[in-house]
């Protein structure tokens, strides 16, 4: 069966505590939707507490187990709850990913004296003032977890940045200073040098912090069975220390599968960095998120026929994550690029049902979005284009790419799941495309299985049929009377 993930959050999903419990609930339908793997939000103690998403990391080895930041349970549950929902979810067949973030810590317990110097924002490389003394927030030692897992206190020697000066009281980026440090190399060269992201940087360079991460690792694979970790902000990591770290992980633990968040559309970028971190991994497909955004802005004008032009999709089709959005492309995030509402069943049909890539679909879109910019779900749809994708997008692809305002390709099927199948996209009018499934497919006849267009298009005898798409629709076509188990 096709692989398909579910990223199980959004930026605004409810801090009740009750989510863990919530995806428990919901493991089989998962499973019988046709989804095989599910991305759950880092599980981790943030600064705020209760209510952090999970990128504000405080303790990696909290859980939701000990009185920390104001609150035993994390924004999405206890401890105990999280080790329920992965066994829940790998007994129904759905493969877990634990979001990691790596790149910096946050709400430390006691801030440290230490050396530095202010940086240009937009040049790390630039020094705009004289190295100085500063109290920065870099002392880490979990007092109220007393050292269970892991003694290993973090000090200022073990991070690269921090962003206030508590003696003069100011917020800027400081460049930690000591022996033969710097910023990382083998990071995104934007603003000069981008290892600085936000909080505490972690020094991915430091013997003891490769010795900490390599150890946390294997408590958290041992500790919760996970299968597999998305990587937050790679493109702020040291990408040596980024391809050991999975290199270490997928020799020790069979089937270990790795994705990453590069968040970058540049493709000589993402070129690099497969070749770096010797495609040791996947990455999300951020260029083809960015040309779905600009289709569903400009409309009509969009020529269609560029809509995979430079993405991971095609140039690196096994080391793809497509997404259409996700929790920092949602409205009001530093990385807001929302997809518009109209265009959204078109980008879904296109990652669904596509040969390349694997597939994510976002909770924001799928369940819908609360907050001060709500969203609506779109269930239905995408739960007809997952039962699509499940039964009818196999074998080799036919791509008919003849019109700036439409396209459409034919998947052939397999030995396993003979069935063709004909997908249609329009941005502007109703269109047509007269497309070849086979002359074993003669007379046989076609329906659109989203609803969309109620026609029914037979096939001839040369095995071609005349498929229509309404304007900016999309529409699956099915053969009638098939039996899906």
């Amino acid at each position: 069966m096709n692989k398909t993930m579910l990223q199980g959050f959004n930026w605004f999903t409810s801090g009740d505590g009750q989510f863990y419990n919530r995806v428990s609930d919901y493991a089989w339908t998962l499973k019988d939707l046709g989804f095989t793997g599910i991305w759950l939000p880092p599980a981790f103690k943030g600064a705020a507490g209760g209510y952090d998403v999970g990128y504000g990391t405080y303790d990696l080895y909290d859980l939701g187990e000990f009185d920390q930041k104001g609150t035993v349970r994390t924004k999405n549950g206890t401890k105990e709850e999280y080790l329920k929902c992965i066994w829940v979810l790998k007994e129904a067949g759905i493969k877990v990913y634990a979001d990691v973030v790596l790149n910096h810590k946050g709400g430390a317990d006691y801030k440290e004296l230490f050396k530095a110097v202010r940086v240009n924002p937009d040049n790390r490389l630039e020094e705009i003032e004289a190295p100085k003394d500063i109290e920065g927030f870099t002392g880490f030692n979990f007092p109220n977890r007393k050292g269970k897992y892991s003694e290993f206190v973090w000090n200022f020697n073990h991070f690269s940045g921090t962003d206030y000066d508590d003696i003069t009281k100011e917020s800027g980026i400081y460049k930690i200073l000591g022996d033969n440090k710097s910023w990382s190399q083998g990071v995104s060269q934007e603003k000069g040098n981008y290892d600085y992201l936000m909080f505490a940087d972690i020094n991915h360079d430091h013997p003891d912090v490769k010795e900490e991460l390599y150890r946390w690792a294997d408590w958290y694979i041992q500790e919760t069975r996970v299968d597999g970790f998305r990587l937050d902000a790679v493109k702020h990591i040291n990408d040596y220390f980024v391809r050991d770290f999975v290199k270490y992980l997928q020799q020790k633990y069979e089937g270990f599968y790795v994705f990453a968040e590069y968040w970058s559309a540049n493709t000589g970028s993402k070129d690099n960095y497969l070749y770096q971190t010797d495609y040791e991994f996947d990455l999300f497909d951020v260029k083809l998120h960015y040309n779905f955004y600009e289709a569903s802005l400009q409309g009509e004008h969009f020529d269609l026929r560029t809509i995979f032009d430079n993405s991971l999709m095609i140039n690196h089709p096994f080391h793809a994550v497509t997404f259409v959005d996700n929790h920092d492309s949602q409205p009001d995030q530093a990385l807001s690029s929302w997809v518009e509402d109209w265009f959204k069943p078109l980008a879904y049909a296109m990652i669904l049902m596509h040969k390349n890539g694997f597939p994510c679909v976002f909770a924001g879109d799928y369940f819908g979005i609360e907050g001060e910019h709500p969203q609506p779900g779109k269930k239905d749809t995408i739960d007809k284009l997952l039962y699509c994708r499940k039964n009818f997008a196999y074998g080799d692809q036919d791509d008919y790419f003849i019109n700036s305002n439409c396209i459409g390709w034919v998947r052939q099927g397999d030995n396993e799941y003979p069935h063709p199948s004909a997908t249609l996209f329009s941005n502007k009018e109703d269109s047509m495309i007269s497309m070849y499934l086979g002359e074993h497919q003669a007379n046989k006849t076609y329906s659109d299985y989203t609803g969309h267009h109620l026609a029914k298009v037979i096939i001839n005898e040369a095995g071609y049929g005349d498929f229509l798409v309404h304007g900016q629709s999309v529409s699956i076509w099915i053969e009638d009377g098939i039996n899906i188990k």
